[in-house]
């Protein structure tokens, strides 16, 4: 009872891994990354269309409760760039940024993407996410990067937003807007950008985002920044956390739905990165879909808490790795650490300038930008290549509706997979001088015998390639005038459905019309089953049961005409 007590609640296990070396660990890195976290709570808010202080709540239960639920030590939930950008644009088409109806649409979006994750995890449907190829999901965070920069360069540099829009029109009127540029802010942004990337290069291991926000907020401070026009956090509000049932509207609902799986989906690959990141890293395991439930725990919170989509964040769940976090302890230290930060500084919080927190997230993009992957997809496959580059393409001129874009390369990949899987590797058989048997037309073998030929399919026999499989096996039969025995090499065959029954009881009915023989060699014991149980076994057993091409061939060339070989042959086997 206690293993299964503890795969529920898996921080059961902690006091396991945990001694005063582990201990300690656990606290510093907890520390450390809440200077992290503060910073970045805020940023991806003002990403996500929210009030800044929104992000603060998401770090605070949400993070408790994904450590608790989760499977890895080193995952830490909490408001993350890509989940805030998916927030956007799932809600800009249905109200205006920063209002309440866009609150409660964040709330409500929270929650449907909690109960769908807890759903999967519950139903164990973890593998079901590498339905979504990794050029899909490499073309879709880049496009989503692009939009990312162009939300977020008005804010930069002092220019009004107009929210989430498609790429190419965010693009040109950011360059007609360019000449009201307020020049503090672009100053204040710009260095920002620069100094954030001078310390994540030559000191990597400093928390460089709380040092940039701190200096720089200090310099607004003292430059008078707010009095010359410039935007900062503003004002937080009096409740820290604020708890409320999330209230169902049916028709929002609906019209979230769609958003709602693309949001679980992508934050889940996302988090599934940083556990098995960590897990190559420290060797502990993980489970996919506990994570899953821990994922979608911590929504559910976020909902509660009137706050919007969490996910495990890849830049946080680093820092954790590299000061020695062990178990989810850490993740609990670094939320109550932001906790006391809303207590004792909040007024410092409320002067951080929003170009700083603008040049945070333009920082981060430097982590979700992969070119290299596309390109990479192309060499390797060109169905690959194709439907990296459509999820590109389609995310940006379809934004702010951006889950079409996800949504079209995950149909066109499965759409490529199947229509290759109707057409597998069918090839005659030929000796080769090396003693193998290949391709005979490719590398120009002589078949064994006049009077018999072997046939090769490479692939799970069912409904999409039946026909594929019956039209080889009739052609065969068809080109090869003195045929007596078709011998169909099966190792290649892993699985077999009612189609491929039928179909290879269609081709046994034909063989024995024409007076032919129908023989398998290699077949697997899991297709066997399936032949016993449909009753076909019993028909094909007398010449199915060969092990090798070889073995075969020493039972069925004796019942045949004697024609002399050729040479390639008479090496192979004794006659």
């Amino acid at each position: 009872m206690l293993p299964a007590l503890a795969r529920l609640l898996p921080f059961l296990a902690w006091r396991r891994q945990l001694d005063a070396a582990g201990l300690r660990a656990d606290l510093l890195a907890g520390f450390s990354v809440a200077l992290v976290a503060i910073p970045q709570a805020l940023a991806y808010a003002q990403l996500a269309g929210l009030p800044p202080y929104v992000g603060l709540y998401a770090s605070l239960l949400p993070c408790i409760v994904g450590a608790l639920f989760g499977s890895s030590g080193q995952l830490n939930t909490g408001p993350v760039a890509l989940t805030s950008l998916l927030t956007a644009t799932s809600l800009a088409p249905l109200a205006l940024p920063g209002s309440e109806t866009y609150l409660l649409l964040a709330v409500q979006l929270a929650m449907l993407a909690g109960i769908l994750q807890v759903a999967f995890g519950a139903l164990r449907l973890a593998h079901f996410a590498d339905l979504l190829s990794h050029p899909v999901l490499h073309g879709f965070i880049n496009a989503c990067s692009l939009l990312i920069c162009a939300a977020q360069l008005p804010t930069l540099l002092g220019l009004s937003s107009a929210g989430q829009r498609p790429f190419f029109e965010a693009v040109v009127d950011l360059l007609v807007a360019l000449p009201d540029v307020h020049t503090p802010s672009a100053v204040l942004g710009l260095t920002a950008v620069a100094a954030l990337m001078a310390l994540r290069r030559l000191l990597p291991r400093w928390p460089g985002v709380l040092i940039v926000v701190a200096g720089l907020t200090l310099v607004a401070w003292l430059s008078g920044f707010e009095d010359r026009g410039g935007r900062v956090v503003g004002t937080l509000p009096t409740e820290i956390l604020a708890f409320a049932l999330p209230r169902a509207d049916w028709g929002q609902i609906t019209d979230l739905l769609p958003s709602a799986f693309v949001l679980a989906l992508v934050s889940f690959l996302e988090a599934m990165s940083s556990c098995k990141v960590a897990s190559a890293r420290t060797g502990q395991r993980w489970d996919g879909n506990q994570e899953l439930i821990g994922q979608g725990l911590a929504k559910l919170t976020a909902s509660v808490c009137q706050a919007y989509p969490v996910s495990g964040s890849f830049g946080r769940s680093a820092f954790l790795l590299t000061h020695g976090a062990r178990t989810g302890l850490a993740s609990v230290v670094g939320a109550l650490m932001v906790l006391a930060a809303l207590f004792t500084i909040p007024d410092l919080i409320t002067h951080i300038p929003r170009p700083v927190l603008a040049a945070v997230i333009l920082v981060t993009l430097a982590a979700l930008l992969s070119p290299k992957a596309l390109t990479e997809a192309w060499h390797t496959s060109r169905d690959d290549g194709l439907a990296g580059t459509v999820s590109f393409v389609a995310t940006l001129a379809f934004a702010p509706h951006i889950e079409i874009g996800i949504l079209s390369g995950l149909i066109l990949s499965l759409a490529l997979l199947i229509y290759r899987s109707m057409k597998p590797r069918v090839a005659v058989l030929g000796r080769h001088p090396d003693g193998t048997w290949r391709d005979a037309e490719r590398f120009k073998l002589p078949e064994p015998h006049p009077q018999l030929t072997i046939l090769r399919f490479d692939g799970p026999l069912h409904f999409v390639n039946a026909a594929t499989f019956e039209d080889a096996a009739l052609a065969a039969e068809r080109d090869h005038p003195q045929l007596k025995v078709l011998l169909l090499s099966c190792a290649g065959i892993n699985d077999m459905d009612a189609s491929g029954v039928e179909t290879l009881r269609r081709i046994q009915r034909q063989m024995k019309d024409s007076g032919h023989t129908l023989a398998c060699c290699g077949l697997k014991k899991q297709v066997i089953d399936v032949l016993e149980r449909t009753g076909l076994w019993a028909t094909l057993a007398p010449h199915a049961a060969y092990r090798t091409e070889d073995h075969a061939l020493q039972h069925l060339l004796p019942t045949l005409e004697q024609v002399k070989p050729p040479p390639a042959m008479r090496r192979g086997f004794e006659w």
